[in-house]
C-alpha cells in the first residue's frame, strides 16, 4: 500500500463530524496522487494533528495509508508519475509492520516473576506469556475496579490504603493520570501498544491522534483486559500480593518472597523460586528500593523534578492557543507543553499536561500530600492543569546515600500536609501571590479541582528554595509563549513530587542489573521510561531480552 504525508485539511472544511473527515481525506489524497478517488480502497489514518500556528485558518494534518485498486503495478506507476512530475514527496510504498510479540521461548526450570503491573510490567508479563513462559506476575495494589473504589474513598473521607491508591494497583499511576500516550521517543514497539490498547477496549483514534490519550474513566477498563489477556495466554496475576524479599546468593537471583494480603487483611508468605524476576515496580516504591539497597543491588542517583500543579481555565488555554476556533468539537480541548531554560542554568516545564482535566491526590504514605493530574477521556472539564516542574539534580542532594532523593520528597510531600492542616487537603496559592511572595487568602476564577480540598497559603514552604526560584522565575516567561499563562488568578496546588524516579537500579546491555544475574530492572521506577508509551515499551523490549537469553526469539510480523 502507498502512505501518504502532507495531507492537509482546513478546519473550515469540517463541519460534519468523523465521515466527512473521513470523505475530505479520501479527496484530497486522490489528488495528491493524480488518481480518481474510485481507485482508492482502504483509507487508513496513520496520524492526525492540528497546525494552529495560524489561528485564522487552522489546519489538520494527515497521513494516511491506502491500497489503489490496481495493486502493486498501479503503485508503481502512480510512483513514477509523481517522480517525473517532482511530487514524490511524502509518498512512499510500506509494507507490513516489522515488529511482533516474541516467539517462544525455551521455559526454565522456574517461571519468571514481574514485579508490579503498571505499564512495564503489563506488557512485558503480555510478552512473556505469549511466549510461552506462563509468568507470575504480582501487583501489591488492588485490581482496576477495586482500585477505583479505593481511590474514591480516599477523596471523599480522606482514608488513605497504603497500599492500594492512586500509585499502587494494576495499571500503575498512569490509570489515573490521563492515559496520555505521546512520547517523544520512538520504536517499532508503539504501533504494537496502541494496537494492544485498542484490543483492550481504547478508542480507535489513539491509532492515528498525533497527541492520543485514552482517559481515566477509560484505563480501568483497558488495564483489566489486559490482565486477562495475560492470563489466557497462560499467566498468572495475583492482587494484594509485594514482594517482600530477595534473595541474592552467589550473585544470581534465587528467589523472591511474596507478602499475600488476604481480604480481611490477614498476610501470608510464600517464598518462590525464581532465577528471572522482572522489577517493574513504579517510581513511588520505595520500600522496594531500600529492599534493593538492603541487599547491594547496584542503584544510583538520577535527575527527578518536582514542584506543583498549575490550573487555568480551559477556555482561556483554547483561546489563546487556537483564537477564534476555540471551542471547536474538531479540536477538542486544547493541550500545551512549555519549558523555560533560564541564565541560570536551571529549567522549569509543564509535565502531564490534562486538558479539561483534574488535579488529583496522588499520596502513598500516611502524612504527606502529593498532587497529579488526569482527564477523562472526554476532556470536558472546566480547568487545564499540568506539573509545573523544576529539574533536581544529584549534586543537589546532601551526603552519598543513594536514596536522598527519596528522603526529599518525603519532606515536601509532610510539609504540604502540614501546610494543608492534615487529612490530606493541599496547600494552594495564586500565581499572582506566588510572584509577589506573599500568602493566598483566597482564591479567583479558577476554581481548585483538587478533591480533598485546599488550604489558601503557601506552596513555597513546601519546597528547596532552587525549585521556588526557578518556577518563579520562569513563570513570566512561560507567559511570553503561551498567553496568560502567568495570569494572576492561576491556581498552584502543591506539591507534585512524583513526576519520576529518584534512582536508577544500574543494569547492562543486556538488560539484566549490573551486579545481580537474573534482575532486570524495567519501566519508570527502575529509572528507564516516563510516562506510559516509554514504560509499555521498555517492558516488551526487556521481555525480548528475556526471551532472547533462554534460546527465543522475535515474532514473524507475517504470523
Amino acid at each position: 500500500m502507498l502512505e501518504v504525508s502532507g495531507i492537509r485539511i482546513h478546519l473550515t472544511q469540517l463541519d460534519g463530524g468523523d465521515e466527512r473527515e473521513l470523505a475530505l481525506c479520501k479527496k484530497a489524497l486522490a489528488k495528491k496522487l493524480r488518481i480518481n478517488a474510485s481507485q482508492l480502497r482502504g483509507i487508513e489514518r496513520r496520524r492526525r494533528s492540528i497546525d494552529a500556528r495560524k489561528k485564522a485558518d487552522i489546519v489538520l494534518t494527515f497521513t494516511l495509508r491506502a491500497e489503489l485498486a490496481g495493486g502493486p503495478s498501479q503503485e508503481a506507476a502512480v510512483l513514477s508519475k509523481l517522480t517525473r512530475a517532482h511530487a514524490e514527496k511524502g509518498v512512499r510504498v510500506v509494507g507490513e509492520e516489522p515488529f511482533g510479540w516474541p516467539d517462544a521461548a525455551v521455559a526454565p526450570d522456574a517461571r519468571p516473576v514481574v514485579v508490579g503491573a503498571g505499564c512495564a510490567g503489563l506488557s512485558c508479563a503480555l510478552s512473556l506469556a505469549r511466549a510461552g513462559l506462563s509468568p507470575l506476575l504480582v501487583e501489591r495494589g488492588d485490581d482496576a475496579a477495586r482500585r477505583s473504589r479505593v481511590v474514591e474513598a480516599h477523596n471523599a473521607t480522606g482514608e488513605l490504603d497504603v497500599e492500594s491508591n492512586i500509585q499502587y494497583g494494576v495499571g500503575g499511576a498512569g490509570t489515573f493520570s490521563d492515559g496520555k500516550l505521546q512520547t517523544g521517543t520512538k520504536s517499532p514497539a508503539h504501533r504494537l501498544i496502541l494496537e494492544t490498547f485498542v484490543e483492550a477496549g481504547a478508542q480507535p483514534q489513539i491509532l492515528w491522534d498525533a497527541k492520543p490519550h485514552v482517559g481515566s474513566d477509560v484505563l480501568p477498563r483497558v488495564v483489566t483486559n489486559i490482565v486477562r489477556m495475560i492470563e489466557e495466554a497462560g499467566g498468572e496475576v495475583r492482587c494484594r500480593c509485594r514482594m517482600s524479599d530477595l534473595d541474592v546468593t552467589g550473585g544470581r537471583v534465587r528467589s523472591v518472597t511474596l507478602t499475600q494480603t488476604a481480604a480481611d487483611g490477614s498476610q501470608t508468605e510464600e517464598r518462590v523460586a525464581a532465577s528471572c524476576v522482572v522489577l517493574a515496580c513504579g517510581h513511588s516504591a520505595r520500600d522496594v528500593f531500600e529492599l534493593l539497597r538492603e541487599h547491594d543491588v547496584p542503584m544510583e542517583r538520577k535527575t527527578f523534578a518536582m514542584g506543583v500543579r498549575i490550573e487555568h481555565l480551559q477556555a482561556d488555554i483554547d483561546r489563546a492557543l487556537y483564537g477564534p476556533a476555540a471551542g471547536s468539537p474538531a479540536l477538542g480541548a486544547a493541550p500545551y507543553k512549555l519549558s523555560c531554560h533560564l541564565p541560570s542554568g536551571r529549567s522549569a516545564f509543564s509535565f502531564c499536561m490534562c486538558p479539561g482535566g483534574y488535579v488529583v491526590s496522588a499520596a502513598s504514605e500516611r502524612g504527606g500530600v502529593v498532587t497529579n493530574g488526569m482527564s477523562l477521556s472526554d476532556r470536558a472539564g472546566a480547568n487545564a492543569n499540568s506539573g509545573l516542574l523544576a529539574n533536581v539534580f544529584p549534586d543537589d542532594l546532601p551526603g552519598d546515600d543513594v536514596l536522598a532523593g527519596v528522603e526529599l520528597q518525603r519532606r515536601c510531600e509532610r510539609a504540604a500536609f502540614a501546610a494543608g492542616g492534615g487529612a490530606y487537603v493541599a496547600p494552594a496559592q495564586l500565581v499572582g501571590d506566588f510572584l509577589a511572595g506573599t500568602p493566598s487568602s483566597a482564591g479567583g476564577r479558577v476554581a481548585p479541582t483538587y478533591p480533598r480540598g485546599v488550604a489558601w497559603g503557601s506552596v513555597e514552604k513546601c519546597l528547596p528554595d532552587y525549585i521556588v526560584g526557578t518556577l518563579r522565575d520562569a513563570l513570566p516567561r512561560m507567559g511570553r509563549q503561551l498567553h496568560g499563562f502567568d495570569v494572576a488568578d492561576a491556581v498552584l496546588t502543591g506539591v507534585e513530587t512524583r513526576s519520576s524516579s529518584p534512582v536508577r537500579v544500574t543494569r547492562g546491555a543486556d538488560g539484566q542489573s549490573v551486579g545481580v544475574a537474573g534482575l532486570w530492572p524495567v519501566g519508570e521506577g527502575a529509572g528507564y521510561a516516563g510516562g506510559i508509551m516509554s514504560a509499555a515499551t521498555d517492558g516488551i523490549m526487556a521481555a525480548r531480552k528475556v526471551v532472547e537469553a533462554l534460546g527465543g526469539g522475535a515474532a514473524d510480523p507475517a504470523e
